[in-house]
C-alpha cells in the first residue's frame, strides 16, 4: 500500500512541471491489430519525452543543500533533456554528460535548456567516469536515467494517466532499454489497474531485457545495433527486481517491423514518434492474436526525432 500512496504522492507532486499528455486512437490500427488500441503519446510531453516526469519527480526530492550544488546525469539524449528542463523549471544548474556520437539534434535541445554539456567516449563505462568527476568537483547530486526510485515513480505517471481515462485495460505495452519507464508501468498496472498486465517491448538487436527475464539476473548485450536509440541501454539493480517481480513477458522486435510500425504511425496517426515508441506498437502488431479483441494501451514515449535520418 506504501507504494501506491508513493505514486499518488508523485503524481500530486509533479503535476504542475508537466504536461498531461493525450491519448490517440486509430480506428484503421485498431482493425489492422483486431483489438481496441490506446496510445498514451508523451512526444507531446515538456522536451517531447516521458523522461520529463521521472527527472522533475527526482529534482523537486532534493534538499535546499543539495539544490543548490545542482545536478549531473549522463544520457544521449532524452534524459539529458528532461534533466536540463526539469533543473531549469526549478532554478538549478544541470550537467550532462553526453557521448561523442549524441544525435545533434538532442545536443542543441540540451544546449536550450540551459544544461552544461561535457563530452565523453560512447562508453558507458566513459559516461559513469565523467560524470563521477563533475559529482567530486562540484558536489552535485547524481540522477540515473532509470535506476532511481525517484525516476521510475515519475515514470509511472504515465500509465498512470492513461488508467484514470481507461482504467479497464487489459494491457498496457512500453519500451524497455534502461528499465524505468517499464518498471513504473508495471507498478501503475499494478496497483492501479483492475487486473492490467504491463508488457515489455524490446528490439531484437539489444535484448538484454527479454533474456534477464528469462535467466533471472541481468543480462548485458554484446552490440546494440538498433534504429531505436533510446533503447540501447539495461537494467539496473533497483528496476530490475521490479520487473522481475510483475513483467513476465518481453516481446521482441526486429528492426523492419520498428520502421514499419513507426511508419504506421506517422501516416495513420499524423504525429511525430522516435524509433523507440514504435517499438510499442511492434510489439502489439507481434501479439496480436494474444490480445484479439482486448483493450490495450500503447505507452509512445516520445517524439525526439532527427528528420535527417528518417528510416523512411
Amino acid at each position: 500500500m506504501s507504494e501506491k500512496i508513493s505514486l499518488l504522492e508523485c503524481q500530486k507532486r509533479i503535476a504542475p512541471y508537466i504536461h498531461k499528455t493525450p491519448v490517440l486512437t486509430s480506428q484503421a490500427l485498431n482493425e489492422i491489430v483486431g483489438a481496441q488500441l490506446f496510445f498514451k503519446c508523451e512526444n507531446f510531453q515538456r522536451m517531447g519525452a516521458f523522461k520529463m516526469r521521472g527527472a522533475t519527480n527526482a529534482i523537486l526530492q532534493l534538499s535546499e543543500a543539495q539544490r543548490h550544488k545542482g545536478v549531473v546525469t549522463h544520457s544521449s539524449g532524452n534524459f539529458a533533456q528532461a534533466v536540463s528542463l526539469a533543473a531549469k523549471s526549478v532554478g538549478i544548474s544541470a550537467d550532462i554528460v553526453m557521448p561523442t556520437n549524441a544525435p545533434e539534434v538532442k545536443q542543441n535541445a540540451v544546449r536550450g535548456y540551459d544544461g552544461k554539456i561535457t563530452f565523453c567516449e560512447p562508453t558507458l563505462k566513459a559516461r559513469e567516469n565523467a560524470a563521477q568527476k563533475i559529482v567530486n568537483e562540484k558536489g552535485a547530486t547524481f540522477i540515473h536515467p532509470s535506476n532511481d526510485m525517484d525516476v521510475i515513480n515519475g515514470n509511472a505517471t504515465v500509465a498512470m494517466e492513461l488508467l484514470e481515462e481507461h482504467p479497464d485495460l487489459d494491457y498496457i505495452f512500453a519500451p524497455v532499454g534502461g528499465g524505468g519507464l517499464l518498471a513504473g508501468t508495471a507498478l501503475a498496472g499494478y496497483y492501479l489497474g483492475d487486473n492490467c498486465i504491463a508488457i515489455g517491448a524490446e528490439p531484437a538487436e539489444a535484448d538484454d531485457a527479454y533474456r534477464s527475464v528469462l535467466s533471472g539476473k541481468i543480462e548485458l548485450n554484446e552490440s546494440a545495433n538498433t534504429i531505436a536509440d533510446g533503447l540501447r541501454t539495461t537494467l539496473g539493480s533497483i528496476n530490475f527486481p521490479i520487473i522481475q517481480k510483475h513483467i513476465n513477458v518481453i516481446v521482441t522486435v526486429s528492426e523492419d517491423e520498428i520502421i514499419n510500425a513507426m511508419k504506421l504511425i506517422w501516416e495513420r496517426m499524423k504525429i511525430i514518434v522516435e524509433p523507440s515508441s514504435a517499438v510499442a506498437l511492434a510489439a502489439v502488431i507481434k501479439s496480436q492474436n494474444k490480445i484479439h479483441n482486448q483493450k490495450v494501451g500503447i505507452l509512445i514515449s516520445g517524439g525526439n526525432v532527427d528528420l535527417k535520418n528518417l528510416p523512411f
